[in-house]
């Protein structure tokens, strides 16, 4: 069952290449999308997150986690698309060109590319092999190159070459570093198994795994958004379509996290855990302190989105060199991002279809234009800040509580004053978003119109990650905590 996890998206992929009309094509990307969870479901409710020894693939409990996440996003943003694509294609953008003209040939492409996005994610997850790792992840950039450009536009066209030529030479980093895992074992074990690297983690050479990390971490580390190897993120994440924008942030960036995850858990095996956690914690704060930086006066709503998706991959790679609580806390931290972040964008894209802008001084009055969207981008705001009663307040206290515990105070100093200017930073863009009146001599929707009716296909999908988050926030069950802990220590914490 574990192989169809790959297999059935890649199989309606493909087969979307042929189908003729639009019709079968929505229907096969939400059959993808459901069969994906059901199949998810069925795994981690039957308990088999287990890995046979030496075997090309196996699921862990980090594995699970992030194929739970991607299943959760994709399930969302499929049925998102399919409203998004039966939308008026004749509505133009003033200062975008966010997705309103279809011909069946690039729906076709759009479609089938998602599909095999799905199955390329998925096979990062079950990946136990070093190798195998990286072709898949090299495997979501090709696949997913398309799904930002599919406009056409110059700036989603500039977008993608940068996106395919700074992550590919961050994979081939990526690849190099998998060489010296290998050369490690110095002839005498030269392969890239996971499961016998961990456990020959003692035989191998301390200065090639050194070495190996180091070139992981900036491989994989281009393709999650850290600094400085970020750069393609920013343009990627503004210019996609909302829905591949939700998908590249709240799923693609996990991939790469999972990586570098995978190269950790054999340093700390090999007793090398120091070296590794310094370097993502020295990672994860510089890339908090340039989001915050670049957050700051942000102009552009989806930009600023994006900027934070680097702060919060900088959290992560935080807590995952911290260890210990933090690591915990990091797990629960990557599934409240991924939600949050999904839903946001998807919100951010039905800002733009009634504004016709992502200009933020452009966008005023939200909650009277269109009163739902309003609540939902005020409420994406308060959780990806951190405020309560959102799940990214427990798992951002947690890392934080892990940190005091691990006497790094400075660390946590830190940590607080850039949650705090992000906070604020953004605070000043989206509240005169939802509340600000319109300038008279701007085209805008007066105070004194009918508030749009917001469609099913947008708000169900968005209410439904919305509600996750607070539920996350309110109650963790036990059995939740407990397999984050696993999945952190599955990570090498």
């Amino acid at each position: 069952m574990l192989i169809s996890i790959v297999l059935i998206p890649l199989a309606l992929g493909l087969l979307a290449l042929v189908v003729p009309w639009k019709g079968g094509l929505r229907a096969l990307l939400i059959a993808g999308a459901v069969s994906h969870s059901i199949i998810t479901a069925i795994l981690g409710f039957s308990r088999q997150v287990a890995c046979t020894p030496g075997a090309w693939i196996g699921l862990d409990s980090a594995g699970m986690l992030f194929l739970s996440i991607t299943s959760i996003i994709f399930l969302a943003v499929s049925l998102y698309t399919i409203g998004y694509l039966r939308r008026d294609s004749n509505r133009r953008v003033r200062d975008s060109v966010e997705g309103f003209s279809f011909r069946n040939q690039h729906e076709a492409i759009f479609i089938s590319c998602l599909l095999i996005f799905l199955a390329s994610m998925g096979l990062v997850c079950i990946s136990r092999d070093m190798g195998l790792l990286w072709v898949s992840v090299e495997a979501t950039t090709l696949v997913s190159a398309p799904l930002i450009s599919f406009h056409r536009h110059h700036r989603s066209l500039e977008a993608t070459w940068k996106y395919l030529l700074i992550c590919s030479v961050g994979i081939a980093v990526a690849l190099l570093g998998s060489y010296f895992l290998a050369f490690a074992g110095h002839g005498t074990h030269m392969h890239l198994n996971l499961d016998k690297l961990i456990a020959g983690a003692a035989d191998l050479d301390p200065a090639w795994l050194k070495a190996a990390f180091l070139m992981l971490l900036v491989g994989y580390g281009t393709k999650m958004g850290l600094v400085p190897m970020h750069t393609w993120l920013p343009d990627a994440h503004s210019e996609a379509p909302s829905m591949v924008s939700a998908l590249l942030s709240g799923a693609l960036l996990n991939c790469a996290f999972l990586g570098i995850l995978r190269g950790h858990s054999v340093l700390s095996s090999a007793g090398l855990a120091g070296f590794s956690g310094e370097l993502l914690v020295f990672f994860g704060l510089l890339s908090m302190a340039v989001a915050a930086a670049f957050i700051i006066g942000q102009t552009d709503y989806k930009r600023m989105l994006a900027y934070s998706s680097i702060e919060h991959m900088g959290i992560l790679a935080l807590g995952m060199g911290l260890g210990g609580l933090a690591g915990t806390g990091a797990m629960l931290h990557a599934v409240n991002h991924s939600i949050t972040k999904g839903m946001l964008f998807l919100v951010s894209g039905h800002i733009l279809f009634i504004y016709g802008t992502k200009k933020t001084a452009e966008v005023r009055h939200l909650l009277h234009t269109s009163p739902m969207t309003g609540i939902l981008w005020l409420v994406g705001f308060l959780a990806i800040t951190g405020a309560p009663p959102f799940g990214t307040f427990l798992s951002e206290m947690t890392i934080l509580k892990g940190m005091i515990e691990g006497g790094r105070w400075l660390i946590a100093a830190g940590y607080l004053i850039i949650l705090g200017i992000i906070f604020i930073a953004m605070a000043r863009i989206i509240i005169p978003m939802a509340f600000g009146l319109p300038e008279e001599s701007k085209e805008s929707f007066p105070a004194g119109s009918v508030p749009l009716k917001e469609p099913l296909w947008f708000t169900a999908p968005a209410l439904t990650l919305a509600s996750i988050i607070v539920v996350l926030g309110l109650y963790l069950p036990a059995f939740i905590w407990k397999f984050l802990g696993q999945a952190a220590m599955a990570g090498g914490f």
